[in-house]
């Protein structure tokens, strides 16, 4: 006969086990089912929330490229600032947001692109009204000028010759296309004008009030870097160019991603203009997020925004057959504009990353002004590059 012992313990140990597996499954189901009300929620969810459920560090890592690692072509085109405490006051946080590249934020950027493009069309006849009083031939050929100190950086260069100045931050030697430059645009009719960052704002002014949607920047396409391309563009074309202006957003609803966005948007649009060399990618400088930097030129009567180039390399190790076209073209432009309206132009910035910058032999990245300019200043700065463009490519 066969006798069964059974033992407290081991029925004690076993009972234990299947009550704590039993709880784990009861905890998992709920979080599940929590994690589903909180993504329904989140989905619905306002801007403000988004922005309020985003870390900080998430925020320090898409507004200060130079710390984020995340997007090898997201770099700051802006001088580093020296004091670090300044650097965080000066974050741009109510923007940032993290924020999923789902087909809802498609859907809802061609929703925001149709509305305000058909708002803008409008608006901007409005606020061109002064500005059409000037056209290019009132435009003088050159002026005096003086750069204006307050609210500035001082320039500083590594590079320079025959009026060039350029600040290279790469491991590149450039004195031979500083001393020879050969390079010679074939199509010099035709411009691209795009926005990475399509969204950048200025300081408002009495004529150019508006509400922020983020520090320094706005969805409304009147007040941000799209609208000073709608006067390059309106110049540009009384000098018989043809201009390709395109204002998709591309830092929002997100702003991580923002240059893979535009990648895909150049990439469209020169299928359809395969002739186009000179592309300009136009920002504003965004060293800061208030208005103690806004870099400003008196020329003639008038005050202006300074404007940048920022010239991407193969320093990052990205195909970039291009830079060196790249660079001497913006060379050109740099050399004209100072021999036309010195202080116009900061130096030059070469950089490591690439910044699209393959996509043609004359495309660059054009920063005009930065957060303590106003728009009035920087549609003023339109004008007298348009003019340079004009002379450039005579």
């Amino acid at each position: 006969m066969n006798i069964t012992i059974i033992n407290l313990k081991d029925i004690l140990k076993y009972t234990a086990g299947f009550i704590i597996i039993l709880i784990l499954i009861v905890i998992g189901i709920a979080s599940l089912k929590g994690k589903e009300e909180f993504e329904e929620k989140n989905i619905e969810s306002s801007l403000l929330d988004k922005i309020k459920n985003s870390s900080f560090l998430y925020c320090l890592k898409t507004e200060l490229p130079l710390i984020a690692s995340e997007e090898k072509e997201q770099e700051d085109l802006t001088p580093i600032i020296s004091n670090a405490h300044e650097k965080i006051i000066n974050l741009e946080l109510a923007m940032m947001y993290n924020l999923e590249e789902d087909d809802e934020d498609i859907q809802n950027v061609e929703e925001v692109n149709n509305e305000q493009e058909n708002t803008s069309n409008q608006e901007n006849k409005e606020n061109q009204t002064s500005n059409d009083e000037v056209i290019a031939s009132d435009v003088p050929d050159s002026a005096e000028t003086q750069v204006i100190s307050e609210n500035n950086i001082k320039a500083t260069f590594t590079d320079s010759n025959n009026n060039i100045q350029i600040n290279n931050q790469t491991k590149y030697d450039i004195k031979g296309l500083l001393e020879n430059p050969t390079y010679k645009i074939t199509n010099k009719n035709k411009f691209v004008i795009y926005h990475t960052h399509t969204c950048e704002s200025y300081t408002s002014s009495e004529k150019y009030k508006y509400e922020m949607t983020g520090s320094y920047r706005t969805t409304d396409l009147n007040y941000t870097v799209s609208r000073v391309g709608d006067e390059l563009e309106k110049y540009l074309k009384e000098y018989g160019k043809t201009v390709v202006h395109d204002k998709t957003y591309h830092d929002y609803p997100a702003y991580n991603g923002s240059y893979g966005r535009s990648l895909k948007t150049m990439e469209k649009v020169l299928q359809d203009n395969k002739d186009a060399e000179i592309t300009i990618d136009l920002h504003r400088d965004a060293v800061g997020s208030s208005n103690t930097y806004g870099p400003t030129v008196k020329i003639g009567d008038e005050v202006c925004a300074q404007v940048m180039f920022v010239i991407g390399t193969a320093g990052s190790g990205l195909y970039h057959p291009n830079w060196q076209k790249n660079l001497q073209f913006a060379m050109k432009v740099q050399q004209t504009a100072n021999e036309m309206y010195p202080g116009l132009f900061r130096p030059i910035i070469l950089r490591n990353s690439r910044y699209n910058q393959h996509l043609t032999s004359a495309t660059t990245i054009i920063e005009v002004g930065a957060t303590g300019n106003t728009l009035d200043q920087c549609l003023n700065s339109m004008k007298y590059l348009a003019k340079v463009f004009d002379e450039v490519t005579k």
